[in-house]
C-alpha cells in the first residue's frame, strides 16, 4: 500500500493577479488530493531568499526575489497518494512552451516564471 505524501505548491504573484487561484486549487481537488494548508501572503525578502537559496549563485536569482515581491502569493500544502510525482504531471514542464495542453503551465502560463 502506498504511503500518503505531502508537497508544497506556490501560486506566484501573476497567478494571483490573474485570478487563477480557484482554477489551480480545483485541479488538485479533482485528482482527489487534500488541501492541508493555504495562506494568502506577501512574501518578505528574507523568506524568498531562503526559499530560493539553492538558486542563489544563478544570475537570475535577484530577479526571482524581486518578481515574487510584486504582489501576494498563495503557498499551499497538499496531501495524497503519490502526490509529488502527480503534482509535477498536473503542473507541467517548467517552460510553458514545453508543457502539454491539460497541464497548468500548458493551459495557463504565458512565459517561463509567469
Amino acid at each position: 500500500m502506498a504511503a500518503q505524501e505531502r508537497t508544497f505548491i506556490l501560486i506566484k504573484p501573476d497567478g494571483v493577479q490573474r485570478g487563477l487561484i480557484g482554477k489551480i486549487v480545483s485541479r488538485f481537488e479533482e485528482k482527489g488530493f487534500k488541501l492541508i494548508a493555504m495562506k494568502f501572503m506577501q512574501a518578505s525578502t528574507y523568506l524568498l531568499e531562503n526559499h530560493y537559496a539553492g538558486l542563489a549563485d544563478r544570475p537570475f536569482f535577484p530577479g526571482i526575489v524581486q518578481y515574487m515581491q510584486l504582489g501576494p502569493v498563495v503557498p499551499m500544502v497538499w496531501e495524497g497518494l503519490n502526490i509529488v510525482k502527480t503534482s509535477r504531471d498536473i503542473i507541467g514542464a517548467t517552460n510553458p512552451m514545453d508543457s502539454l495542453p491539460g497541464t497548468l503551465r500548458g493551459d495557463l502560463c504565458v512565459q517561463v516564471g509567469r
